[in-house]
């Protein structure tokens, strides 16, 4: 009831004014927190990574780690923080975030807004680390000369402060930010950061994040260049640019759809990218996320984890818990006795 409130008066707030109250809420230690959620069965690891639980908050909400801690005692098995850029960049003019409530749907056109790498960075090295595994998601700046080369910029700056990196060349909201992911510019972006990967004094994973705009053939592309590439994984998806169906009226903002309307475009990527890879790179799905029988679709789809952030608009940040829980009831009910079991057994009606 507390937390039903707290979304009703948030909801009364501009979106992005919203946003801002309630990483200060958690940062004034004002949001009461579950704690690590995990169990037998809930425990699995990815790409190395030990996970309490495969339950993880997609990039976007913490941009500039400021609550890492709460977000890892608020039942994420794993969260990701940032875009971070090489240099602070304010991003696109605001309003740049809209609720669409009638579709449980939000648009966003932020554009990498965020205090830089080394402001990020020295957050990050101040963390207590703990059992939830902190990662964080690598941008280029608008004006860079060198886009490519500052996914590696940031990588060099933040890599020593995180258990992993996401490689974000889907985001809808830089100007021919999408168009890395040719096989071309792709090869030659992922060389660099593999290469600044291996420099450091504890090599990392390096997960790949990709939109779901996709067609066949350049899935097949992107599936080829990842395996080739020493990625750790691949991340499915980003925000869409498609506005099918929905009813809302800001439905027509420019910017990257994310929520409940993703789940089905996301769900049949992430099965094609599962067949593509053929088990050989774990997969992470996002997209429309908001419940436990919605995650444990995406695992049994191909995803390996899950993560997602529009729901919180929604249901608050217990959702967290509830669907950490609630995959782990589902789990017991059909006979797995751990998330890797399940991984893929349903990938046949989505393809």
């Amino acid at each position: 009831m507390i937390e039903a409130l707290g979304l009703a008066v948030l909801h009364r707030f501009d979106p992005e004014r919203a946003h801002g109250l309630s990483i200060k809420a958690l940062a004034a230690g004002l949001v009461p927190l579950p704690g690590v959620v995990t169990s037998d069965r809930l425990r699995t690891t990815v790409a190395g990574l030990e996970l309490p639980n495969p339950v993880g908050l997609a990039a976007g909400f913490d941009k500039n780690a400021n609550v890492v801690g709460p977000l890892s005692r608020a039942g994420f098995g794993f969260v990701e923080v940032g875009a971070a850029t090489p240099r602070p960049q304010p991003g696109n003019p605001q309003p740049r975030l809209f609720r669409l409530t009638e579709d449980r749907a939000a648009i966003n056109r932020f554009g990498f807004n965020n205090e830089g790498a080394e402001a990020i960075a020295a957050r990050l090295a101040a963390r207590v680390r703990g059992a939830v595994p902190v990662g964080l998601n690598l941008g280029a700046n608008k004006d860079s000369a060198d886009r490519a080369q500052d996914f590696a910029r940031v990588l060099a700056v933040c890599g020593p402060h995180v258990d992993f990196v996401t490689v974000n060349v889907s985001s809808p909201n830089t100007e021919k930010l999408r168009d890395l992911q040719g096989r071309a510019a792709l090869s030659a972006l992922l060389a660099g950061v593999m290469e600044t990967r291996a420099a450091l004094a504890q090599p990392i994973p390096v997960f790949l994040k990709i939109a779901p705009d996709l067609n066949a053939d350049e899935l097949a592309e992107i599936a080829e260049v990842a395996l080739a590439s020493g990625v750790a994984g691949i991340i499915a998806t980003n925000t869409t640019l498609s506005r099918d169906g929905l009813i809302s009226a800001d439905k027509g903002q420019m910017g990257g759809l994310s929520g409940a309307p993703l789940f089905e475009k996301s769900t049949h990527v992430l099965a094609q990218l599962s067949l593509l890879t053929e088990g050989k790179l774990p997969l992470i799905g996002v997209g429309g996320v908001s419940s436990a029988e919605e995650a444990f679709v995406k695992i049994l789809v191909g995803a390996s984890a899950v993560q997602f952030y529009t729901a919180m608009v929604y249901q608050g940040i217990s959702l967290a818990a509830k669907i950490a829980r609630g995959l782990d009831a589902l789990l017991e009910r059909e006979g797995y006795a751990s998330v890797a079991d399940a991984v893929g057994k349903g990938r046949a009606q989505w393809l």
